[in-house]
């Protein structure tokens, strides 16, 4: 092998084993249910607008109407998109736990 081939082959493999993890820090993986962040931000800007639509009353009723219905669908479609929840801990809430009663 030539030394101009053994260089490119060690920086190839300094290239390769070097390189970090791509989804190393990714709590929600692309392949399952998205990127959750971009949805996550989608749903937040669309309850926005709809929060603004519903609370400007310049606006008349029969034209933000529609919109907010719609908005109200885009945010639906986008929960679908994503997968359930999974919680860290092991055992279950305080849901669990008998009621407090104070005599």
């Amino acid at each position: 092998m030539t030394r101009k081939a053994a260089v490119l082959m060690g920086l190839a493999m300094v290239a390769v084993l070097g390189a970090p993890p791509v989804s190393a820090h990714e709590a929600w993986p692309s392949g399952h249910g998205g990127n959750w962040r971009a949805t996550h931000a989608a749903i937040y800007a669309i309850g926005n607008r709809i929060a603004f639509l519903q609370a400007d009353p310049e606006i008349d009723d029969g034209y933000k109407g529609p919109i907010i219905v719609k908005g109200h669908a885009d945010i639906d479609q986008l929960r679908a998109t994503l997968r359930p929840a999974h919680w860290r801990w092991a055992s279950p809430c305080c849901y669990s736990r008998r009621p407090i009663s104070i005599r």
